[in-house]
């Protein structure tokens, strides 16, 4: 580390948290100043409708250390983690949300491991103090699936309370709703992680921006991660390989109805297999070809970039 460079960034997205703001930079002061590191916190709004933004600019005035981002509109929490990477100037970078219901003593917790050697440290809030049906169950099947889609096993992928190595986490690029998935993400390039125990607490004012439509929103997530992670830079496999079984099924039938048609002399024409088959020979052309054309995407992508298919942890010269 640079030393000119801030050993600590905590990072807070915030949408329409004005009650909350004050408290949680008390309670961050007096959690950042025990740890004895060089720190910043940055706050981005997220395009908020309520005075959050007023209580932030009336907070950087006597706080030099919080630095204060209003987004344009609300681009969504991705967006605002993503904008708060990008400023963040530490060598650690900490994620949490506004909300209160996380206890800024715990990225003590979250820094000891990263000292340890760990890339990525998730918080996980095993006595999570929210409602069974509607929060706590969906989160445990949704923590279950994603763990066993991606590899990556950890018991909370929903909390926010994260630590990060700088050099790690912008190598991870965030669009939509992919924050919840960035270990995921991190262990494609060889991140190491692990997670710790973090206290939780009901939310205190506001309103929670969570519900049960995110369940859909999720998945649909999960099935862009599960590519990213296993053909990003080989899209013809999964393209080419659909796209071959089903030209070949295509092939089969019509090839079966071709014999029957001509040494049974049955009547083929109205038979729904025909329309079947030539319909499977289609698609399996047009998914091969979306497999090339994802192929030379891939490569216009990283060509036009410079941009490697690698990431090195660290070299000897």
């Amino acid at each position: 580390m640079s030393e000119d460079q801030l050993e600590l960034s905590v990072v807070i997205p915030i949408y329409n948290e004005e009650d909350n703001l004050e408290p949680l930079h008390r309670g961050l002061k007096e959690a950042l100043e025990s740890l004895g590191k060089s720190y910043e916190i940055v706050a981005v709004d997220d395009g908020s409708t309520d005075g959050s933004f007023e209580v932030l600019r009336a907070l950087h005035r006597s706080d030099p250390s919080l630095k204060a981002i209003r987004l344009r509109r609300n681009f969504g929490q991705a967006a605002a983690f993503a904008a708060g990477f990008d400023q963040a100037a530490g060598e650690i970078i900490v994620s949490m949300d506004a909300d209160l219901q996380f206890d800024p003593a715990d990225i003590g917790k979250l820094l000891l491991k990263i000292s340890e050697g760990y890339d990525i440290v998730s918080g996980w809030r095993a006595d999570r103090r929210e409602t069974f049906f509607t929060r706590r169950l969906p989160s445990m099947m949704a923590n279950w699936l994603i763990s066993s889609i991606t590899g990556v096993k950890l018991h909370d992928y929903g909390c926010s309370l994260k630590a990060y190595r700088s050099e790690v986490i912008r190598n991870v690029r965030l669009y939509g709703e992919l924050h919840r998935f960035i270990p995921a993400l991190a262990s494609s390039i060889g991140a190491r992680i692990t997670e710790v125990q973090v206290s939780h607490y009901p939310r205190r004012h506001g309103k929670s921006k969570y519900d049960l439509s995110r369940t859909l929103t999720v998945v649909l997530d999960l099935l862009t991660v599960k590519f990213l992670l296993s053909y990003a830079t080989r899209p013809m496999q999964v393209f080419g390989l659909l796209g071959i079984l089903s030209f070949a099924v295509g092939t089969a039938i019509a090839a079966y109805l071709s014999i029957i048609r001509l040494f049974l002399g049955s009547p083929i024409a109205n038979r729904p297999l025909l329309l079947l088959a030539i319909l499977l020979i289609f698609v399996g052309v047009q998914l091969v070809t979306m497999g090339l054309l994802g192929e030379l995407t891939i490569r216009t992508y990283h060509e036009a970039q410079g941009k490697k298919i690698y990431v090195i942890r660290e070299m000897l010269e």
